[in-house]
């Protein structure tokens, strides 16, 4: 296959979106899980623009890589100076970084409004500073940025600044659609040009952005028009609209273009590496988003699970593990058996039709009065386990109360009292906490911990309310979402009623008795 390598910039381009920022030590902890992806070139940013860079660069010289080449960034010589005596030009051939990316002005827009340069100096900084790194034992990729603007008014001048950088020896000349103003056929058409031109001599790359939402598109058609090297960065991360999303584009490449870019193996862990990026740079991850999202491969609606349960091409464009993602089939008023049969399975629970048939009910009249299961796995296999009769209940209700009491000091106090019966033995608690659903949640396991000293070990990790009905004003339905977690696995339940306590115990129920199952 022929291969198309991926360029990763998520550490330079990536950092400039907003609220984006990692330490050194996570600059690097990014590189060797790129490397493990096997991206073959990843930009590390500014030799030296600030301490971090520094220390970024002094960590990744030591760094043992298998797949990945570390690139440094930089800029053509200023105006007026000479390429060997520009200080940033001069920091970037003494960092370790064996390859050099340049970027350089193409539109004569920036040439009359930023750099204020003649169209032949432009020519004369571009040649000299590839020229001058070259020189230096630097592989060279030119960005020419602006490229696709620049183009549509003057396709000649474009041209020959790409030309200035390969004839002074730049490997690779990438085409940058920096405001990501380009749509696909246009991309498409230039970037044809530019590789029965200057193929033959140069590597053509593309460099997209995000602005008109053609990102991806963009990077895509520009490889079917010849270019052999992407840019981009993990999950799209960037300024303004962000940059082409590899996380995208490589499966894209790979399972639909036919193009060698990583091991099929790595691929199998695309899934997991972005979410981990995620993770560092505190974005949570897009549930939607292609190939990798927690609902790219997950389906609600009975004929869809019905079809997916007979040949999972039928709703699936690919295999969910190929790029190390799983199906979902998430249970609704949509749901069939087909879906009852799957969750079934999953609990490790054998129903006839008859029960799924009866469970179908009951999910269809619990979602009619504001349950959301989807949201919930764990009170939907509860549900399951009343239904096949295999149900266990963890206690017996007698009786909750909450006193919620506010002190002329302005101070809050919150009790409950819990009396239920566990094992034949009854338990009467009383716990105060932070607001009634802490105090019944104390109280509670007061009551429970001590026949079943395991279920200590659970926390509360997420507590959600939603208004079903906001018309309805105070006498509004209230639906809960608790997620919980015992160190090992993660679960969320639900609870739905007119009184935002009641719905918040549902929940909390739900959460230790699915822990007790």
């Amino acid at each position: 296959m022929e291969q198309v390598k991926l360029y990763d910039t998520t550490l330079r381009d990536g950092m400039q979106g907003e609220g984006m920022s990692l330490s050194a030590s996570e600059k690097a902890r990014v590189v060797a899980a790129l490397d493990r992806l096997g991206v073959g070139m990843i930009e590390a940013g500014f030799p030296s623009s600030n301490p971090k860079e520094e220390e970024l660069f002094a960590a990744l010289a030591e760094l043992p890589l298998e797949h990945s080449v570390i690139c440094g960034f930089g800029m053509t010589r200023r105006r007026g100076t000479e390429a060997a005596e520009d200080p940033a030009l001069l920091t970037l051939v003494d960092s370790f970084a064996p390859v050099v990316t340049l970027v350089g002005k193409t539109w004569a827009l920036h040439l009359e409004k930023v750099t204020k340069v003649s169209r032949e100096e432009n020519l004369a900084m571009i040649a000299e500073s590839v020229a001058f790194c070259g020189e230096r034992g630097k592989r060279v990729v030119y960005d020419a940025e602006h490229f696709f603007d620049a183009y549509r008014e003057d396709p000649g001048y474009a041209l020959s600044c790409l030309e200035a950088a390969i004839d002074a020896g730049a490997e690779n000349v990438t085409l940058c659609d920096t405001n990501g103003a380009s749509l696909p056929n246009q991309v498409a058409a230039a970037t044809e040009v530019v590789v029965a031109r200057f193929g033959g001599r140069a590597e053509v790359g593309i460099h997209a952005h995000d602005d008109a939402g053609c990102g991806v598109a963009n990077s895509l058609a520009a490889v079917d028009a010849g270019a052999r090297m992407v840019q981009g960065t993990v999950n799209g991360y960037g300024e303004r609209c962000g940059n082409a999303n590899l996380t995208t584009i490589l499966p894209a490449l790979q399972l639909k273009m036919g193009f060698d870019v990583v091991p099929p193996e790595n691929l199998r862990t695309l899934t997991e590496t972005v979410h981990f990026v995620d993770e560092l740079c505190n974005v949570a991850p897009d549930p939607n988003a292609p190939y990798v999202g927690r609902n790219a491969f997950a389906h609600k609606g009975g004929m869809h699970v019905a079809g997916v349960e007979a040949d999972s091409r039928t709703f699936e464009h690919i295999e969910p593990a190929a790029v190390g993602n799983e199906r979902a089939i998430l249970p609704s008023e949509l749901s069939g058996k087909a879906t009852i049969r799957d969750q079934a399975a999953a609990a490790g629970l054998e129903i006839d039709d008859e029960t799924a048939s009866r469970a179908i009910e009951v999910l269809k009249e619990r979602e009619h009065r504001g349950f959301h299961y989807e949201a919930a796995p764990a009170s939907f296999e509860l549900l399951l386990r009343h239904e096949a009769g295999v149900y266990k209940p963890l206690f017996t209700l007698e009786s909750y109360r909450v006193v919620t009491q506010r002190r002329a000091g302005g101070e809050v106090e919150t009790e409950a009292t819990v009396k239920v019966h566990v094992d034949g033995a009854r338990y009467v608690e009383i716990a105060e906490g932070n607001g009634p659903v802490s105090a019944l949640d104390k109280a509670l396991r007061k009551a429970i911990t001590s026949r079943h000293p395991h279920l200590s070990d659970i926390e509360l990790t997420n507590y959600k309310v939603r208004i079903l009905d906001q018309d309805r004003g105070t006498d509004a339905v209230t639906r809960v979402l608790l997620d919980s977690a015992d160190g090992e696995r993660e679960w969320g339940t639900t609870g739905v009623s007119g009184n935002v306590i009641e719905a918040s115990w549902q929940a909390l129920v739900d959460s230790l008795e699915y822990a007790f199952q």
